[in-house]
């Protein structure tokens, strides 16, 4: 039987709409609730997406489900999927220890290692928070002074989770362009004064500092995912007078935009990182792909509009799917094979 953590969103009622359709026996449990593993008896599978937005989700998730995968049990996203997601730091060490081509970050701990640096490099530089979607927290630092000024204050009062007022301004951008209602852009403006609860509990983020290589000449990203044997892609312009491209909300679908060399490529970055599904964001330069950061999930109504997906041996398929039945029908066939 599979277990699925009870959501109002993401890939929750697709999962619970397929497994109703095709007669596969599933129970909802609470993944938060303390008896989580008394309401997994009987259960061979756990399904949690869970998102950096919800603090119960960033206390719980990944105690429980790793804790589980230690002790047999199959569960999505499992240890080599999640345990980076929502850190770029981290991400940047395990692409760079696989030798996976990461755009050039730098991480510094020692503020004096940092204000060294500082002296000796380019600008403009893109600096990050370890967390955040789309492009939360991210910043283009077009010089010197400005990076000094973000050194001194992570070695200080540090920075919050949550930009209300820069998450008041895309929301206000996205009115004007009738992609959010009114009701959103007020509720952002309540967040200036009563951030949400995720970015209280995780505090100040402070004694450390991320900064990435500025790729010029990009006016989108391509975001390919892969899930198991089967891929899809998107590409994602910008924001006007921006350098921004994920959470923009203009997304292109046309299958002529993506390189079957880049498809490919994906597919073999996914089996290096072991994954059961992860989002590749890239960036070009000089014609060649780079890693910006990568993820386990992802806001599924975005590629409902895909014209379609490849295999492994670039086969392409056209038409709608939903890749959210395909972790299914994959962690059921590796309990077949496990049989």
């Amino acid at each position: 039987m599979i277990a699925i953590h009870k959501s109002d969103i993401g890939f929750y009622p697709r999962w619970v709409k397929y497994c109703e359709e095709s007669k596969i026996p599933f129970k909802i449990v609470d993944c938060h609730k303390t008896d989580i593993v008394q309401q997994l008896e009987g259960c061979k599978v756990l399904l949690w997406h869970h998102w950096q937005v919800n603090y119960k989700d960033l206390l719980k998730a990944k105690r429980v489900l790793f804790a589980l995968e230690h002790a047999g049990m199959k569960v999505f996203p499992n240890f080599k999927s999640s345990w980076h997601f929502d850190d770029k730091i981290a991400q940047k060490y395990l692409l760079e220890a696989l030798g996976l081509p990461l755009v050039r970050s730098y991480h510094f701990v020692d503020k004096m290692e940092a204000l060294d640096w500082v002296n000796n490099t380019e600008f403009p530089k893109v600096f990050k928070l370890k967390g955040g979607a789309g492009s939360a927290n991210v910043k283009l630092v077009r010089d010197k002074q400005n990076a000094i000024r973000l050194i001194n204050q992570a070695f200080s009062k540090g920075f919050s989770g949550y930009d209300s007022f820069e998450a008041l301004k895309e929301r206000f951008g996205k009115f004007k362009q009738g992609k959010e209602s009114f009701l959103g852009v007020l509720k952002s403006v309540y967040r200036v004064f009563n951030p949400p609860y995720y970015a209280k509990m995780m505090g100040r983020i402070k004694y450390e500092i991320y900064f990435q290589d500025f790729i010029p000449n990009n006016d989108s990203d391509i975001r390919v995912i892969v899930v198991g044997n089967k891929a899809f892609a998107i590409k994602r312009m910008v924001r006007s007078n921006d350098f921004r491209a994920s959470g923009s909300g203009n997304i292109l679908y046309d299958i002529k935009l993506f390189n079957e060399s880049l498809i490919k490529s994906s597919f073999e970055y996914s089996k290096s990182l072991g994954a059961q599904a992860v989002a590749f964001d890239y960036v070009f330069q000089d014609g060649k792909a780079q890693i910006v950061e990568i993820s386990y999930g992802f806001a599924i109504q975005g590629y409902d509009q895909c014209e379609g997906y490849w295999d492994e041996n670039l086969n392409f398929f056209p038409g709608s799917f939903d890749s959210t039945k395909w972790i299914i029908d994959d962690i059921i066939n590796e309990l077949k094979i496990g049989k």
